[in-house]
């Protein structure tokens, strides 16, 4: 997946992140989990993703797990979402598929925020991460605008994996707003976020 020069490179890099998610945890504690509320709608698109994709929603009740946020996962999340969002061009649903909303794996090499969200999903799953830390989150981001993210649930806190940031941050640090997620313990129930604004698409490439 990555050269032997990247691989270096994002060593180094998450060494020094790591250093300041631990601080972070020590400094925040209590601060890095955002708040549940009621069952919500699935955002548009979900329902006909897993349509196509029955492998990849697998229905079904079960324990939440989340993940002991070691070096070495630390240094797997970089290098996931790094690679994601390197290799995946984006393209808006329109440009793509002439349609305003489909989530896809983006097989093609192009996609937007969900199908970035998709793949850096499945490869962790894929990898042996838990899918029920792994949670596809519907945010606003800074301009307002619908945005798809992958929330890592660890017992450091919440981690964001996003196609419009390089870095892995903890939810709070990221400036989005945030709506709506998957259930930890079914793939298939939605659970709105501490945030009054109505649910909205996630159409926007980046």
């Amino acid at each position: 997946m990555l050269n032997r020069g990247q691989g270096v490179g994002l060593a180094i890099i998450g060494a020094i992140l790591w250093g300041m998610v631990t601080q972070a945890s020590a400094a925040e504690t209590g601060k890095l989990y955002a708040s549940l509320g009621d069952n919500t709608r699935a955002p548009i698109g979900w329902v006909e993703f897993c349509n196509d994709n029955p492998k990849e929603c697998r229905t079904g009740a079960t324990q939440p797990r989340d993940i002991v946020l070691t070096t070495d996962a630390w240094r797997d999340l970089l290098k996931v979402n790094s690679w994601v969002n390197e290799t995946v061009k984006p393209m808006t649903d329109k440009e793509h598929w002439n349609v305003v909303e489909k989530w896809s794996l983006p097989t093609d090499g192009y996609g937007d925020c969900e199908d970035y969200v998709l793949l850096k999903r499945k490869l962790l799953i894929d990898a042996g991460w838990p899918r029920e830390a792994l949670l596809v989150t519907v945010v606003r981001d800074k301009q307002g605008d619908g945005h798809a993210v992958l929330t890592v649930k660890t017992n450091k806190g919440e981690f964001i994996l996003d196609n419009q940031n390089e870095n892995v941050l903890a939810w709070t640090e990221t400036g989005y707003r945030f709506m709506k997620r998957q259930s930890q313990s079914d793939p298939d129930v939605w659970v709105a976020l501490d945030d009054n604004h109505p649910a909205v698409a996630t159409a926007s490439s980046r």
